[in-house]
């Protein structure tokens, strides 16, 4: 069983989505406090970032938010974390989230949240980052990416032993159950293996 003491969830901050995605941010922020595990996300202040920081705080939690000064200028940033780190870059801010980190979750999200869902995809793929990832599939918003990530699988762009870079769950509580038992990836990128 992995060690899990701070998990980096990566999710929108578009407000205009269904309500059924603010409720599944709520309810992994009130477990992640209930097992004490620190949520780390990207400090901002709108959408199911600022519900999965108020709803973990509410219940007890701690957060650490890490945001570019660029958008602490701008006053984009949640004002109530327990800890906020300013970045120069985005970059910066994906790589200290990453690092801080002892597992991944992936809300549903945008451009922001697809593009740091592959990257640490990627990072572990290559050896980077060995912790578990989990996309959160709620409402069935991940399958088509799902579906193109086999595809690229049966298309020989990636070995099938990649699909195991990352884990799916559909509620909050099987994610966190995921992030606890999915063996850990090898430095070994050629085979999949516990630690």
């Amino acid at each position: 069983m992995n060690d899990i003491k701070n998990v980096c969830v990566y999710s929108a901050s578009s407000t205009k989505i269904a309500p059924i995605y603010f409720e599944a941010a709520q309810e992994l922020g009130k477990l992640l406090a209930r097992q004490r595990i620190n949520l780390i996300n990207g400090a901002g202040c709108l959408g199911l970032m600022c519900s999965i920081s108020d709803a973990a705080l509410a219940a007890g939690g701690t957060v650490t938010g890490v945001i570019p000064h660029f958008m602490v200028e701008q006053g984009w940033h949640h004002k109530g974390l327990t800890k906020l780190i300013e970045t120069e870059s985005m970059h910066e801010r994906k790589k200290i989230m990453a690092d801080l980190s002892d597992g991944v979750i992936a809300l549903p999200g945008g451009c922001g949240t697809l593009e740091e869902l592959l990257e640490i995809i990627t990072w572990k793929q290559l050896g980077l980052y060995l912790k578990p990832i989990v996309i959160l599939n709620i409402n069935g918003f991940y399958n088509p990416l799902l579906e193109m990530l086999e595809h690229a699988i049966e298309e020989n762009f990636m070995r099938r032993e990649h699909g195991h870079i990352w884990q799916v769950a559909t509620t909050p509580q099987e994610a966190l159950n995921l992030l606890y038992s999915t063996p850990l990836w090898s430095k070994d990128i050629r085979k999949f293996a516990a630690i």
